[in-house]
Protein backbone atom coordinates (compact mmCIF):
# COMPACT_ATOMS: atom_id res chain seq x y z
CA UNK A 1 0.00 0.00 0.00
CA UNK A 2 1.05 3.23 -0.70
CA UNK A 3 1.14 6.09 1.63
CA UNK A 4 -0.80 9.36 0.94
CA UNK A 5 1.56 12.42 0.78
CA UNK A 6 1.66 14.66 3.27
CA UNK A 7 -1.25 17.32 4.15
CA UNK A 8 -0.33 20.77 2.48
CA UNK A 9 0.16 23.86 4.02
CA UNK A 10 -2.54 26.45 3.73
CA UNK A 11 -5.08 23.91 2.51
CA UNK A 12 -8.68 22.73 3.62
CA UNK A 13 -9.18 19.35 4.00
CA UNK A 14 -11.87 16.63 4.85
CA UNK A 15 -10.22 14.40 7.47
CA UNK A 16 -11.87 11.28 8.28
CA UNK A 17 -11.06 8.04 9.84
CA UNK A 18 -13.34 4.94 11.34
CA UNK A 19 -12.83 1.97 13.61
CA UNK A 20 -10.84 -0.86 12.48
CA UNK A 21 -12.79 -3.52 11.28
CA UNK A 22 -16.17 -1.69 12.17
CA UNK A 23 -15.26 -1.33 15.71
CA UNK A 24 -16.68 1.47 17.86
CA UNK A 25 -13.93 4.28 18.56
CA UNK A 26 -16.12 6.14 20.79
CA UNK A 27 -17.63 3.50 23.46
CA UNK A 28 -18.64 6.04 26.48
CA UNK A 29 -19.78 9.99 26.21
CA UNK A 30 -16.02 10.98 27.94
CA UNK A 31 -14.65 9.69 24.57
CA UNK A 32 -16.11 12.04 22.42
CA UNK A 33 -14.97 14.76 24.86
CA UNK A 34 -11.63 13.45 25.26
CA UNK A 35 -11.13 13.18 21.39
CA UNK A 36 -11.71 16.81 21.45
CA UNK A 37 -9.28 17.76 24.02
CA UNK A 38 -6.68 15.78 22.29
CA UNK A 39 -7.93 17.42 18.90
CA UNK A 40 -7.00 20.73 20.84
CA UNK A 41 -4.11 19.80 22.29
CA UNK A 42 -2.44 18.30 18.89
CA UNK A 43 -4.88 19.96 16.00
CA UNK A 44 -5.23 23.62 16.97
CA UNK A 45 -1.62 24.72 16.35
CA UNK A 46 -1.01 23.79 12.89
CA UNK A 47 -5.05 24.08 11.34
CA UNK A 48 -7.92 26.13 11.88
CA UNK A 49 -11.61 24.19 12.34
CA UNK A 50 -14.33 24.61 10.33
CA UNK A 51 -16.45 21.77 11.38
CA UNK A 52 -16.60 18.34 13.06
CA UNK A 53 -18.74 15.29 13.88
CA UNK A 54 -18.10 12.51 16.00
CA UNK A 55 -20.28 9.27 15.37
CA UNK A 56 -19.45 6.06 17.28
CA UNK A 57 -17.50 4.46 14.69
CA UNK A 58 -16.31 6.89 12.64
CA UNK A 59 -15.32 10.99 12.84
CA UNK A 60 -15.27 13.49 10.22
CA UNK A 61 -12.98 16.80 10.77
CA UNK A 62 -13.30 19.89 8.44
CA UNK A 63 -9.96 21.77 8.60
CA UNK A 64 -7.63 24.65 7.30
CA UNK A 65 -4.09 23.75 7.55
CA UNK A 66 -2.30 26.36 8.52
CA UNK A 67 0.64 28.44 6.67
CA UNK A 68 4.03 27.72 7.73
CA UNK A 69 4.06 31.00 8.70
CA UNK A 70 1.04 31.13 10.77
CA UNK A 71 2.62 27.75 12.61
CA UNK A 72 5.93 29.77 13.36
CA UNK A 73 3.80 32.36 14.81
CA UNK A 74 1.39 29.87 17.09
CA UNK A 75 4.78 28.29 18.14
CA UNK A 76 6.83 31.38 19.05
CA UNK A 77 9.53 30.75 16.88
CA UNK A 78 8.47 33.57 13.99
CA UNK A 79 10.88 36.56 14.49
CA UNK A 80 9.44 40.04 14.65
CA UNK A 81 10.26 40.96 10.94
CA UNK A 82 8.33 38.38 9.87
CA UNK A 83 10.81 36.89 6.93
CA UNK A 84 9.81 33.23 6.18
CA UNK A 85 11.39 30.58 7.94
CA UNK A 86 13.76 29.35 5.31
CA UNK A 87 14.63 32.75 5.12
CA UNK A 88 15.71 33.08 8.90
CA UNK A 89 17.45 29.75 9.06
CA UNK A 90 19.63 31.12 5.93
CA UNK A 91 20.18 34.37 7.81
CA UNK A 92 20.59 33.43 11.64
CA UNK A 93 22.22 29.78 11.11
CA UNK A 94 19.02 28.69 13.09
CA UNK A 95 20.02 25.28 15.14
CA UNK A 96 19.28 21.88 14.15
CA UNK A 97 16.99 21.64 17.72
CA UNK A 98 14.84 24.41 16.32
CA UNK A 99 14.34 22.94 12.78
CA UNK A 100 13.91 19.93 14.97
CA UNK A 101 10.84 21.47 17.18
CA UNK A 102 9.17 22.92 14.06
CA UNK A 103 9.26 19.09 11.92
CA UNK A 104 7.49 18.00 14.67
CA UNK A 105 4.47 20.72 14.36
CA UNK A 106 4.63 19.38 10.68
CA UNK A 107 0.81 18.72 10.48
CA UNK A 108 0.80 15.13 9.22
CA UNK A 109 2.91 15.01 12.40
CA UNK A 110 0.31 16.30 14.66
CA UNK A 111 -2.54 14.29 12.90
CA UNK A 112 -0.65 10.49 13.49
CA UNK A 113 -0.03 11.73 17.11
CA UNK A 114 -3.20 12.90 17.95
CA UNK A 115 -5.09 9.78 16.18
CA UNK A 116 -1.97 7.57 18.05
CA UNK A 117 -2.38 9.57 21.26
CA UNK A 118 -6.48 8.65 21.78
CA UNK A 119 -5.94 4.81 20.55
CA UNK A 120 -3.78 4.60 22.99
CA UNK A 121 -6.01 5.91 25.90
CA UNK A 122 -8.29 4.05 24.00
CA UNK A 123 -6.38 0.49 24.72
CA UNK A 124 -5.80 1.46 28.16
CA UNK A 125 -9.04 2.64 29.23
CA UNK A 126 -10.98 -0.67 27.72
CA UNK A 127 -7.95 -3.10 27.90
CA UNK A 128 -7.89 -3.72 24.35
CA UNK A 129 -4.22 -3.63 21.90
CA UNK A 130 -3.56 -2.83 18.16
CA UNK A 131 -4.94 -0.69 16.38
CA UNK A 132 -8.16 1.33 16.85
CA UNK A 133 -8.63 3.46 13.17
CA UNK A 134 -7.74 2.48 9.53
CA UNK A 135 -4.81 3.47 8.51
CA UNK A 136 -4.07 5.75 6.99
CA UNK A 137 -6.74 8.04 7.56
CA UNK A 138 -8.86 10.06 5.02
CA UNK A 139 -8.43 13.06 3.36
CA UNK A 140 -9.82 14.74 0.69
CA UNK A 141 -8.93 18.37 -0.32
CA UNK A 142 -11.21 21.20 -0.96
CA UNK A 143 -10.53 22.65 -3.71
CA UNK A 144 -13.24 25.39 -3.91
CA UNK A 145 -15.73 27.12 -2.24
CA UNK A 146 -18.95 25.12 -3.32
CA UNK A 147 -17.42 21.84 -1.95
CA UNK A 148 -16.31 23.66 1.32
CA UNK A 149 -20.07 24.57 1.77
CA UNK A 150 -21.35 20.76 0.65
CA UNK A 151 -18.41 19.25 2.87
CA UNK A 152 -19.72 21.52 6.05
CA UNK A 153 -23.48 20.09 4.98
CA UNK A 154 -22.32 16.70 4.67
CA UNK A 155 -20.78 16.86 7.72
CA UNK A 156 -23.28 18.16 9.85
CA UNK A 157 -26.34 15.95 8.35
CA UNK A 158 -23.74 12.62 8.74
CA UNK A 159 -25.26 11.55 12.37
CA UNK A 160 -29.04 11.41 10.31
CA UNK A 161 -27.94 9.86 7.44
CA UNK A 162 -26.24 7.14 9.71
CA UNK A 163 -29.40 6.70 11.31
CA UNK A 164 -27.74 7.86 14.96
CA UNK A 165 -30.99 10.61 15.49
CA UNK A 166 -33.90 11.25 13.46
CA UNK A 167 -32.87 14.97 13.07
CA UNK A 168 -29.08 15.60 12.36
CA UNK A 169 -29.59 19.37 14.66
CA UNK A 170 -30.08 16.65 17.67
CA UNK A 171 -26.86 14.74 17.59
CA UNK A 172 -24.75 16.24 20.63
CA UNK A 173 -21.09 16.20 19.34
CA UNK A 174 -20.95 17.85 16.55
CA UNK A 175 -19.94 21.38 15.33
CA UNK A 176 -23.28 22.84 14.45
CA UNK A 177 -24.98 23.75 18.07
CA UNK A 178 -21.40 25.42 18.76
CA UNK A 179 -21.72 27.36 14.92
CA UNK A 180 -25.41 28.61 16.21
CA UNK A 181 -24.75 30.08 19.68
CA UNK A 182 -22.75 33.03 20.83
CA UNK A 183 -20.29 31.37 23.24
CA UNK A 184 -16.38 31.08 23.08
CA UNK A 185 -15.25 28.33 21.02
CA UNK A 186 -12.16 27.94 18.23
CA UNK A 187 -14.55 26.10 15.71
CA UNK A 188 -14.07 29.24 13.08
CA UNK A 189 -17.98 30.23 13.58
CA UNK A 190 -17.30 33.18 11.53
CA UNK A 191 -16.01 31.71 8.20
CA UNK A 192 -18.70 28.89 8.43
CA UNK A 193 -21.37 31.14 8.53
Amino acid sequence: MTSPSPLLFNVYYHIYNRGINGENIFIQERNYTHFLTLCTKYIEPVADIFAYCLLRNHFHLLVRIKSENEICQTLKIWVANQVDFESRDQQNGASDQAKKYLRSFHPSKRFSDFFNSYAKAINAAYGRTGSLFHHPFGRVRITNEMQLVRVVTYIHQNPQKHGFVDDFRDWKFSSYGTILVQRPTQIRRDKVL
